[in-house]
């Protein structure tokens, strides 16, 4: 279903998806036109999934990500629960984890102040919330959506 010209494509634009169409023809080697095709293809198709812009946090006040583990007090988790938990504002990412009933969350937020905040009058009073562990991280080397698009074999 996905030609290798496809997956140039991708590649593209996951590096930088407001490049212009017609630069996109030039690298893969083909008509604007055909390009533009093929991506309204791989939109419909759900392959490309959509589009955001990325933000400095740095700009918004938003420098600190914690990883928060949250259990869950009810066995084989909840789905009511993990919606609950990804409609929080601070939280970017919400993973429920195998092994254990529990939720990983990554959470962006200001600082220590603003993230006790958020642990204690969004995430704690929550109905089905066990216990939590918070990670704050030093230091981030990498953060990308970015998935190395291949054939599937």
């Amino acid at each position: 279903m996905i030609d290798e010209i496809s997956l140039q494509i991708i590649r593209i634009l996951q590096k930088k998806a407001r490049i212009p169409n017609v630069e996109v023809a030039r690298k893969v080697g083909m008509a604007p036109s055909a390009v533009l095709e093929r991506i309204r293809k791989l939109e419909k198709l759900g392959i490309i999934d959509g589009y955001e812009v990325r933000l400095n946090p740095a700009h918004f006040g938003r420098e600190m990500v914690a990883f928060v583990s949250v259990g869950s007090n009810r066995p084989g988790g909840d789905d009511a629960l993990g919606r609950r938990l990804a409609a929080i504002p601070a939280v970017q990412e919400v993973h429920y984890l195998s092994g254990e009933d529990a939720y990983l969350l990554k959470l962006r937020v200001g600082g220590t102040g603003e993230l006790g905040q958020v642990l204690r009058e969004q995430i704690a009073p929550l109905e089905g919330i066990g216990a939590t562990l918070t990670r704050i991280a030093l230091t981030t080397y990498k953060e990308t959506f970015q998935i190395p698009p291949e054939i599937p074999a």
